[in-house]
């Protein structure tokens, strides 16, 4: 597939880039030879492929969902202004 200037253009464009008049020609060539390679892609069978999202078929190792407290409120609260309380004190906004 061959791309033209005026294509070039507008997707530089819409890319936000600014590309100046000896640039063209370069980038007209690059995209049809990726547009070129993409066609070739499209002539591939793939009737009864699943698709993928990766060629190494995994599961997602997963923990007990238990709940607890963490065991890091001494780590958590050693900013809290006021310590004593053991948690965090805000003071009061809507009367």
């Amino acid at each position: 597939m061959h791309i033209d200037e005026k294509t070039v253009r507008k997707i530089a464009d819409l890319s936000r880039l600014e590309i100046k008049d000896e640039q063209v020609a370069p980038y007209q060539e690059s995209l049809s030879q990726i547009l070129s390679w993409v066609e070739q892609l499209s002539e591939v069978n793939t009737d009864g492929v699943e698709p993928l999202t990766s060629v190494h078929v995994s599961e997602m190792p997963q923990r007990d969902d238990i709940i607890n407290d963490g065991g890091q409120a001494n780590c958590v609260l050693a900013n809290a202004p006021d310590k004593d309380l053991n948690m965090f004190a805000v003071p009061k906004v809507v009367e």
